[in-house]
C-alpha cells in the first residue's frame, strides 16, 4: 500500500528544516529579531526554540551590520550562524559586512578560510506595508560574487534550499515571500537538500516558456492553467536560484519553444529579469520568435494603500497577457481568473 503524500506548509517546511538542521549539527545556532517573541517568525522559529532554547535560537539588539560581523566571525570560527531579518528591507543595513566580507574571505586567502552563513530575508507584501517594507533585494545580492541567492517557491524548495544552504560553504541569503507561508504542498519528511544552482521545470510545454521566481512562480502556474484553454501549452521554469542561475535549464526551455516571459518579484530595471533576458538575447537569439517579454514591479516605491498595491503588483491576468501577447494576440476585456485570497494577515511584521 502506498505511504499517502505528505504536506506541510511553507512555514512549517522551514521549522522542520530549521529543526533537523540543528539536530544534525551543534556549530548550527540561529539568531535574530524576533526568533522567540511569541509570534517566532511567523511559526518558524517556534519548534527549533521549544527544541533547543535560548542558548541556539535568540534574540537580538537592532543592530543589524553589527550582528552580520558577530554570524561572520562566528562562521569562521567553525560555526554555521543562521541570521534572519523579519523585513529584507534592513539588511540594507549589512551590506558591508556582506558584500566586502562574507563575499569575499574565500578568495582574499586563498580558499584556506570560508564564512559559511545563512541569511533568512522576509519580504513582505500586501495591507499596505510601504516602500521600506515591501523590498525584494534578490538582483542586489546576486550581483555580488562569492554569495549564493535563492529564492524557494514551495514548501518543498523551502525546506530543500534551507538544508542546501546550511551545509554548503557560501555565504547563502534565502529570500523567502510572506505570502508563500501559508501554501501547503508535498514536503518529505527526511532531511534533504536541494542542488544550489540548479532549477526544475514545474509544467512541461512546448509553445511558450514562462521563467518565474519565488511568489511569481505560483502566478506563472496559475496562468499556464488559463493559457492551456485558450490553445498555448506554456512550460513553467523555477530556476530556484538567482545566484548560481541555472542558465542550462533556462536556454535548453527557451530554444525549445522559442519564446520567453520573465517574471520577478522586484524591480524591472536591472534586475534579475533583465540577467535571464539577456542569456537569451546572448545564447538564444536565433531560436526567439518573438521579443523577450518581462514581468517585475515598476520602477517606483510600493505604495502604502491596498487600493494602489492592487495596481502596483501584477495579476495572473498581466501574465496571462503577456504570454499571448507573445503570439500576437490580443484579449479583449479581463481574463476571467478565480478571485485572489483574502489577505488575513495585519502585522506587525
Amino acid at each position: 500500500m502506498a505511504e499517502a503524500r505528505r504536506e506541510l506548509k511553507y512555514w512549517e517546511a522551514i521549522s522542520e528544516a530549521t529543526v533537523q538542521a540543528m539536530e544534525a549539527d551543534e556549530s548550527v545556532f540561529v539568531f535574530g529579531i524576533g526568533v522567540d517573541d511569541p509570534k517566532k517568525i511567523f511559526g518558524t522559529t517556534k519548534a527549533a526554540y521549544e527544541r533547543f532554547g535560548a542558548a541556539r535560537v535568540f534574540d537580538t539588539p537592532v543592530s543589524e551590520n553589527a550582528l552580520t560581523g558577530v554570524a561572520i566571525g562566528a562562521s569562521l570560527t567553525g560555526s554555521r550562524p543562521v541570521m534572519i531579518h523579519a523585513r529584507n528591507d534592513f539588511m540594507y543595513y549589512c551590506m558591508d559586512q556582506l558584500f566586502n566580507h562574507a563575499a569575499k574571505w574565500y578568495d582574499m586567502l586563498g580558499g584556506l578560510m570560508r564564512a559559511p552563513i545563512v541569511v533568512r530575508a522576509i519580504v513582505g507584501r500586501g495591507w499596505g506595508q510601504g516602500s521600506q517594507h515591501s523590498q525584494s533585494l534578490q538582483a542586489l545580492f546576486a550581483h555580488v560574487p562569492g554569495l549564493n541567492v535563492a529564492l524557494p517557491s514551495s514548501p518543498y524548495d523551502a525546506k530543500g534550499l534551507f538544508l542546501a544552504a546550511i551545509r554548503g560553504d557560501a555565504p547563502t541569503i534565502l529570500i523567502e515571500n510572506r505570502k508563500l507561508y501559508e501554501v501547503s504542498g508535498p514536503v518529505p519528511k527526511e532531511p534533504y537538500a536541494l542542488p544550489v544552482g540548479k532549477g526544475a521545470v514545474l509544467k512541461k510545454g512546448k509553445d511558450a516558456t514562462i521563467v518565474a521566481f519565488s511568489q511569481a512562480v505560483q502566478d506563472a502556474l496559475e496562468a499556464a492553467a488559463v493559457l492551456k484553454g485558450a490553445g498555448i501549452d506554456a512550460e513553467v521554469v523555477d530556476p530556484r536560484w538567482a545566484k548560481p542561475l541555472d542558465k542550462d535549464l533556462i536556454l535548453s526551455s527557451v530554444k525549445k519553444t522559442g519564446r520567453l516571459l520573465v517574471m520577478d518579484t522586484s524591480w524591472k530595471s536591472y534586475g534579475v529579469s533583465a540577467e535571464v533576458a539577456a542569456l537569451a538575447a546572448e545564447h538564444a537569439f536565433s531560436d526567439l520568435k518573438a521579443p523577450v517579454a518581462r514581468i517585475a514591479l515598476p520602477d517606483m516605491p510600493a505604495p502604502t494603500t491596498q487600493a494602489l498595491e492592487k495596481v502596483f503588483y501584477p495579476t495572473v491576468g498581466d501574465v496571462v497577457h503577456a504570454v499571448e501577447k507573445l503570439f500576437g494576440r490580443k484579449r479583449k476585456g479581463a481574463t476571467r481568473l478565480r478571485p485572489a485570497a483574502k489577505e488575513t494577515f495585519t502585522g506587525p511584521f
